[in-house]
């Protein structure tokens, strides 16, 4: 996520410095010439600044392009009509043509400002959660640049050319650094905030990780899809393993569910989370998990990716108090019989029938 905002930042400000530089030179220019030759020059100035990025870059970009086009325009228009409102209003106009992509990008179900990082980011993955994050601090820069403008449309008709040129070029960086700053101590805030919390991998419903968030963020609503791994444990007698979630849960408190459920950390592999899981709450250390599905599971609290497992043991199982309210082992068909009869979980009852009809035999 951070990337993400490091580079959108660096990228506006190497897109929009060009602009300045011909506001700046017609504010030289008009103290040595009149206002017509100051134009004139800041246009050539405009001009020329194309060409150099166009034989540097060997290609033609389109925030330039736009840019160098409305200079030569706006400033053409003044010297036809001899008033230099219309040079002075140019870099207004190009701030609310970023202004309204912003706009867009925040406001509306199509965020054209994300799929324009893409272009930085190839091969980058950008989960729900750093989008979030990342239309949050558009959303205040879409009002700091949104004030900007109307501070240039005021100074360009009512103050001075020296308040116009600094309004225009020095305040926009003055403003730009204060919202990283602001950025910078809001992203150390949230570090600090969640440091003692359990950070969980996001990925998408391939399992590809796509960033990661803390636990607590996680099971505050849908969106921030997370893995999570089940294994259903059978004995030598083919009965079921369920464990009783305890009353202090959040979610189906004092329901039987699947034998193990727990989430994947960061860092870990699926391999791991899965032993670790079922190590701290049935104790069980030698077993061979064979996978049955992937799916996806949403509530209310949460999203996850669940990878589905099943295995077999003699072993005694013994679950731990610290973790489970209870556990043993159930017939099929006494799990069967208890079917929606609200002794299960939701999703225990979803994987039941699945478990069933991958075990059945194959003809």
């Amino acid at each position: 996520m951070y990337l993400i905002q490091d580079m959108n930042q660096t990228s506006v400000l190497k897109k929009l410095l060009p602009g300045f530089i011909p506001l700046i030179i017609f504010f030289v220019a008009d103290e040595v010439f009149n206002t017509r030759t100051a134009l004139i020059i800041s246009i050539l100035t405009g001009l020329g600044e194309f060409i150099v990025i166009f034989i540097k870059t060997r290609k033609l970009d389109t925030f330039v392009l736009i840019d160098t086009a409305l200079l030569t325009l706006m400033g053409g228009i003044s010297i036809i009509l001899e008033n230099d409102i219309f040079f002075k209003l140019k870099p207004a106009i190009i701030e609310a043509i970023v202004a309204v992509i912003i706009g867009i990008s925040v406001f509306t179900p199509r965020n054209l400002l994300l799929n324009m990082s893409k272009r930085y980011l190839r091969g980058i993955e950008i989960s729900d959660f750093q989008i979030s994050l990342f239309n949050r601090s558009l959303k205040v820069f879409f009002f700091i640049i949104t004030g900007h403008i109307l501070l240039i449309i005021y100074s360009s008709y009512y103050l001075s050319n020296e308040a116009w040129v600094f309004i225009s070029g020095i305040l926009f960086y003055i403003l730009f650094g204060m919202f990283i700053a602001y950025e910078f101590v809001k992203n150390k805030m949230l570090a600090r905030k969640y440091r003692h919390d359990e950070w969980l991998p996001l990925v998408d419903t391939e399992g590809n990780i796509t960033g990661k968030a803390p636990r607590t963020l996680c099971h505050q609503g849908k969106g921030l899809l997370h893995p999570v791994v089940h294994l259903h444990v059978f004995n030598d007698k083919n009965e079921l393993y369920l464990q009783k979630r305890p009353m202090d849960k959040k979610i189906q408190p004092g329901k039987w569910d699947t034998a193990v459920g727990g989430h994947i950390s960061w860092g870990n592999t699926l391999e791991q989370g899965l032993y670790r899981e079922v190590e701290e709450e049935i104790g069980l250390k030698n077993f061979n998990p064979v996978f049955v599905k992937k799916y996806v599971w949403e509530t209310k609290y949460e999203s996850e990716l669940i990878f589905m497992f099943l295995a077999q043991t003699k072993q005694k199982i013994t679950y731990n108090p610290d973790e489970l309210a209870d556990g043993k082992f159930w017939k099929i068909e006494e799990i069967k019989s208890s079917l929606g009869k609200d002794v299960f979980t939701p999703n225990f009852e979803h994987e039941f029938p699945i478990l069933m009809e991958f075990l059945s035999p194959r003809p």
